[in-house]
């Protein structure tokens, strides 16, 4: 069994990084690199600044690792030359072509100040390794490394801390409070190990992925805060997520606030994440589905072949006909009209929980027709078991047939396509988010697919697969816990 589960998670992991691989591979092969310029407004204004634009783009090229790029004043620091160097213009080219061919660089030139710059591609290969090599950062003491700050402590230590109460605290660490604890779910919270996906662009330019997905949304949240000495002010700002800053850097503002030099605070905002968000309606959407598609399923398989089956049959095929987008607008303009719900998830806003229903609702109603189909199927078949006989020779009626036996042996493929279920609900989020405009991770993918952002892209593909994926794992799983009879390892171990 341990084996099995090894071996397992291994593959699991090796699907996620294929996946993912595949996905960047397409994207930052296939996809012209220009294209991330389509929706930037920065980029039109600069079209009039050549020098600018030319700047702006192999900025942004590089912080995608499309490309290395050393501007003019780095150019000259590598190569070793200064402008107070005598030298002719032919000379000084001659330098820099030297350079640039020795150390595989393409020189270029500014269109108006004719000053050099240097760009070198980075080949796909070692762009994968490098999102791979990045992808888990880990906080430690020497992780800070401050020249203007030589008594700097580097250590880890248990305290009550003044304003968050006890917690892990580092100094020399980028995050001051390394596990803490507060009133928000999981409750115990760590910033030991970051998960790095890269830096958004054009949409939320400059902003971690990982942040944009896992950060809360909407309105700053502001609350009265007790800072450095006792000063109580009204602030957004979030004291869990304090990071270190230079001394050098520090203003006479953030003294006022705090005592050392972890200064630089995340804003609080009042709406959950996007990850948040799409996985709290995808799992109640999933219960939805199996909590009307398992009585539907026993209701036709017991009346098989009377109105009730039949009824149920009509109803299903109507629904696995109709296109998903149809279903959707559909059922939206049920609950707009006949309940008063709100058909568009901005209306009312992520605190109104009637904002939740209708797009859970529709995501759920979306998995009911093949759960009814497989699970009916299945019950029809076992009743024609020899213990379905033995049971009625023993007197017992059809509905304790059904309740106590037939459905204990379904409960087996039920748990086996909850995985399923789990695929499905993050595929019709896509659609469904999109169509209520409910700022989580579905509506996200098509809108940095839209936006050229193709770092969000490969994020949210990452994050969707590793959930498939283990999904599956959890389904198996779960599937030897329900029935003994099922042996994960080939060896019955």
């Amino acid at each position: 069994m341990k084996r099995y589960l090894l071996f397992r998670v291994l593959r699991s992991i090796l699907s996620i990084f294929l996946v993912t691989t595949l996905t960047y591979a397409v994207i930052y092969s296939l996809v012209p690199r220009k294209t991330i310029f389509q929706n930037d407004v920065n980029y039109g204004k600069l079209k009039a600044k050549p020098d600018e634009l030319a700047d702006y783009e192999n900025t942004a090229f590089s912080k995608m690792g499309y490309i290395e790029y050393y501007t003019t004043k780095e150019l000259k620091k590598e190569v070793g030359s200064s402008s107070s160097e005598k030298a002719s213009s032919e000379q000084l080219e001659e330098k820099y072509q030297d350079w640039a061919k020795k150390n595989g660089w393409t020189l270029k030139q500014f269109p108006i100040s004719k000053e050099y710059y240097a760009t070198k591609d980075i080949p796909l290969v070692k762009r994968v390794v490098n999102f791979y090599a990045n992808m888990i950062q880990i906080d430690h003491p020497w992780k800070v490394k401050d020249a203007s700050n030589p008594n700097l402590k580097h250590s880890l230590r248990i305290e009550n801390d003044e304003l968050v109460g006890w917690a892990l605290v580092g100094s020399g660490t980028q995050y001051k409070y390394q596990i803490y604890f507060n009133g928000q779910f999981p409750y115990i919270h760590q910033n030991i190990v970051h998960l790095n996906l890269g830096t958004s662009y054009p949409t939320f330019a400059g902003q971690a992925v990982t942040s944009i997905i896992s950060g809360r949304q909407g309105k700053t949240e502001s609350t009265e805060t007790t800072f450095n000495d006792d000063f109580t002010a009204r602030s957004s700002a979030n004291i869990y997520l304090r990071q270190y800053q230079k001394t050098k850097n520090i203003s006479s503002r953030d003294k006022k606030y705090f005592s050392d030099n972890y200064v630089i605070t995340d804003t609080n905002h009042q709406d959950p994440s996007m990850i948040s968000t799409s996985f709290r309606m995808g799992a109640v959407a999933v219960i939805i589905a199996y909590a009307i598609g398992i009585p539907a399923a026993m209701l036709m398989a017991r009346y098989k072949g009377k109105i009730p089956d039949k009824a149920g049959i009509a109803i299903v095929t109507v629904l696995i006909s109709v296109p998903s987008l149809a279903f959707i607008y559909f059922f939206r303009f049920i609950g707009s009209s006949w309940f008063s719900l709100p058909d568009s998830f901005p209306a009312l806003g992520a605190q109104d929980i009637r904002s939740y229903i209708l797009p859970t609702v529709i995501l759920g109603l979306l998995s009911v027709s093949g759960i009814v189909i497989w699970l009916r199927r299945y019950m029809i078949d076992q009743q024609s078991s020899d213990y379905v006989k033995f049971a009625k020779a023993k007197g017992l009626n059809a509905k304790e047939i059904a309740r106590k036996h037939i459905f204990k042996n379904a409960a087996i493929p039920i748990v086996n396509g909850i995985p399923g279920s789990i695929i499905g609900a993050i595929a019709g989020a896509t659609i469904t988010e999109t169509v209520f405009a409910v700022p989580g991770m579905g509506k996200m993918l098509p809108d940095a697919i839209i936006a050229h952002n193709n770092p969000l892209v490969i994020a949210i593909v990452f994050v969707f697969t590793t959930v498939s994926v283990f999904s599956i794992l959890a389904g198996d799983i779960a599937m030897a816990l329900v029935d003994p009879r099922i042996k994960l390892s080939s060896g019955g171990k």
